[in-house]
C-alpha cells in the first residue's frame, strides 16, 4: 500500500512530466499500472478468498438448540441435477427424522399389536408422512464450494406443537362426528353403513393411533381410536359368510364346468341379508383367475365368477371375505391398510377338486421327408402339457382333447459349403367328442444351415423347439384351459 513518501514522490514525478510536457500521456498510463499493482496486491487477495472459503460451525457439527429441530442439508454439484432443491429437501428430510412419534402404552396400537412388529411399521409411515403437517420452518443459512451446496433449517418446537395440537383437536371432532353416524346406523341395522362411517372416523383419526385420545360418550370415558376399531371388528363378528356348494368338481377346461357358487352374506342373529357388503375372492391354495371384488345384492348373494384354473393341483380353495380396504376407495392409505390387516373377518372357503384332463397325442414327425427316430416337437408338447397337469391315455375315445403333430424338413439352397433347410410344423388340438378344433398353429419354415443338409435339418428343429416353447406352447396352454 501508498505510504506518505510514496505519495510525495509520484506526485512529484507528476509534476516534472507536466512541466517538462514531455510523455505527458505516459505518466498518465505508469500511475494507473502503479494504482492497479497496489490494488492486486497478495494481501488484498489472500483477505478475499478466506472469507469465502470460511466453512460455517454449523457445518462442523450439527447445531443443538432446544428450542428448535434443525436439519442439514446438501446438493452435489455434478451438473446432473439442481443442487439447491436437492439440498433443501435433504434438509427437510433431515429435520423431519428429529421429529419421532411416541406410543402410548395405552393407545391402539398396544391393543392390536403385541410383538410391536405393527408398530414399528406405523412409526415408519407416519415419519413419512410427516411432510404433510411442517409448516413455518426457515432457513437459516446457506454456504458453497465449487463441489456442494449445503442448506440450514430450523422449525420451533413449540410452533410445531402448536399446530399439531390444533390439527388434533379437528381431527377429533371431525372423528367423533362420525363415531356418533357410525353407532346410529349400527343401531338401526345397517352394519355396512356403520363400518363406512367408522372408516370414515378413523381416517380422520389415524395419525394420532399412537396417543389415548380420551373422550366422553353417552355418559362415560372412552378412549376413541381404539373404540372405533374395536366397534368395527364388532359388527364383523356378526356377519356370516357361507358359500353354496361349498365343495365341487371342477374339470380344468373351464369350458366342460356349468356349476354354479353362491356365498351369502347374513346377520348372525337375525338371520337377514347383509346387502352391499364388499367381498373378495381369491385362491388361498393353487392358481388361477378369480373375479376379485364383489358387493352383495338384496339377497345378499354374491357369484364367484372363476374363469381360469392355472394349477396342477387336484385340490385347490377359493377364499371369499369382506374386503375392508373397499371402505377406502381406490387408495386406501398404508395405515388403514395395516390396521384392517388385523382384523379378523368373516370368510367362506369353496374347495374345488379338479380333474386333470385326458389328452390322445398323435404326430408325424419327418426329417427330409424320412421318419425321424426322435421325435422332438412331439415329447417337448408332451412334456409340457403332462408339466401343466394333464394326462394321457393312447385310446383315442377315453381322451377329452386330441392333439395332433405333424413336421416335415425340406432342402433350401447352397452357398458354399453352407446347406441351408426348412422345417414346417403344424399342430393342432380338437376335442374328441365333437371333433371341434380349439388351437391350430403353424410353424412356418424355420431355417437352419449346416455342413450338409443331415445336420442342416437337425438344426431346423433345434430352432423350432426354441420357437415352440417360447411362443407356441403358453397360446396352447392358454386355449385348452379357457
Amino acid at each position: 500500500m501508498f505510504n506518505d513518501r510514496d505519495g510525495v514522490k509520484l506526485a512529484g514525478l507528476s509534476v516534472f512530466w507536466h512541466e517538462t510536457g514531455y510523455f505527458k500521456s505516459m505518466a498518465k498510463k505508469l500511475l494507473y499500472l502503479l494504482f492497479l499493482a497496489v490494488a492486486c496486491s497478495p494481501s488484498a487477495t489472500t483477505v478475499k478468498t478466506d472469507v469465502q472459503n470460511t466453512r460455517p460451525a454449523w457445518l462442523s457439527a450439527k447445531p443443538q438448540q432446544s428450542g428448535y429441530y434443525i436439519g442439514i442439508g446438501q446438493g452435489i454439484k455434478d451438473g446432473t441435477n439442481n443442487y439447491i432443491q436437492a439440498a433443501k429437501k435433504s434438509a427437510f428430510e433431515d429435520l423431519i427424522s428429529e421429529i419421532k412419534v411416541t406410543v402410548s402404552s395405552s393407545s391402539v396400537l398396544t391393543q392390536i399389536d403385541a410383538n410391536k412388529e405393527f408398530q414399528e411399521k406405523y412409526e415408519q409411515i407416519i415419519q413419512t408422512t410427516a411432510a404433510d403437517d411442517i409448516q413455518e420452518f426457515e432457513q437459516v443459512d446457506s454456504w458453497e464450494d465449487e463441489k456442494t451446496y449445503w442448506v440450514y433449517y430450523r422449525l420451533s418446537r413449540e410452533r410445531y406443537r402448536q399446530i399439531k395440537e390444533e390439527q388434533k383437536r379437528n381431527a377429533i371432532t371431525l372423528g367423533m362426528d362420525f363415531f356418533v353416524k357410525a353407532k346410529q346406523a349400527d343401531r338401526a341395522g345397517e352394519p355396512v353403513q356403520a363400518l363406512s362411517f367408522y372408516y370414515q372416523g378413523f381416517r380422520a383419526l389415524e395419525k394420532y393411533l399412537a396417543e389415548p385420545i380420551r373422550i366422553d360418550f353417552e355418559g362415560k370415558e372412552i378412549l376413541l381410536t381404539n373404540e372405533i376399531i374395536a366397534s368395527m371388528q364388532f359388527i364383523l363378528e356378526k356377519i356370516q359368510l357361507t358359500a353354496n356348494p361349498s365343495e365341487i368338481m371342477l374339470n380344468r377346461r373351464m369350458v366342460q364346468n356349468d356349476q354354479t357358487v353362491l356365498v351369502t352374506a347374513l346377520d348372525k342373529s337375525s338371520k337377514k341379508p347383509v346387502t352391499d357388503l364388499p367381498l373378495r375372492a381369491a385362491f388361498e391354495k393353487g392358481a388361477g383367475d378369480v373375479f376379485p371384488d364383489y358387493k352383495t345384492g338384496q339377497n345378499g348373494q354374491i357369484k364367484v365368477l372363476l374363469t381360469k384354473i392355472g394349477s396342477r393341483d387336484i385340490e385347490q380353495k377359493i377364499g371369499v371375505s369382506v374386503n375392508m380396504l373397499s371402505f377406502a376407495g381406490d387408495q386406501p392409505s398404508p395405515v388403514y391398510a395395516l390396521v384392517s390387516s388385523k382384523m379378523v373377518t368373516p370368510k367362506a372357503v369353496i374347495l374345488m377338486k379338479v380333474q386333470r384332463p385326458l389328452v390322445y397325442l398323435s404326430s408325424i414327425e419327418k426329417s427330409l421327408g424320412t421318419d425321424k427316430s426322435n421325435q422332438q416337437l412331439t415329447n417337448r408338447v408332451k412334456n409340457y402339457l403332462a408339466n401343466a397337469g394333464f394326462e394321457f391315455t393312447e385310446q383315442k375315445d377315453k381322451a377329452e382333447l386330441w392333439v395332433d403333430i405333424n413336421s416335415n424338413s425340406e432342402k433350401g439352397a447352397q452357398s458354399g459349403s453352407i446347406f441351408i433347410t426348412y422345417v414346417t410344423a403344424v399342430i393342432r388340438v380338437s376335442t374328441v367328442k365333437d371333433n371341434k378344433e380349439i388351437y391350430a398353429t403353424t410353424l412356418d419354415r424355420v431355417k437352419g444351415y449346416s455342413l450338409d443338409y443331415e445336420r442342416s435339418s437337425q438344426e431346423a428343429y433345434n430352432k423350432s423347439l426354441e420357437t415352440l416353447e417360447k411362443e407356441k406352447l403358453p397360446e396352447l396352454l392358454n386355449a385348452i384351459l379357457q
